[in-house]
């Protein structure tokens, strides 16, 4: 005769920086998008966003070799709250590559 003991599991704890609700479990909260997840969002090709991002026309910084859009100032934009600057935070457009 074997004991079989019913495997129980623990409780989740969430840690600084995650938002628990009933729709969204424990998930951290993102600084930043991805320019994949900014097209998706925004209903464009992937090309068509890293083009808007090139431009300045989507707010995003360059880490390295990666862009990354701002959470708050993608947000900002959208809602067109930039205060008259461009996405880029500056008031002239970017420069050319």
């Amino acid at each position: 005769m074997s004991i079989v003991v019913p495997f129980t599991p623990r409780q989740a704890v969430p840690r600084a920086g995650v938002v628990v609700s009933e729709d969204n479990p424990a998930r951290p909260v993102r600084a930043v998008y991805t320019v994949k997840e900014v097209a998706v969002m925004l209903s464009l090709s992937v090309s068509s966003a890293y083009t808007l991002v090139r431009s300045g026309q989507i707010p995003a910084e360059r880490l390295g070799r990666r862009w990354v859009v701002p959470r708050s100032r993608f947000h900002a934009w959208l809602d067109g709250e930039s205060g008259g600057l461009s996405a880029t935070g500056t008031d002239s457009p970017r420069g050319g590559w």
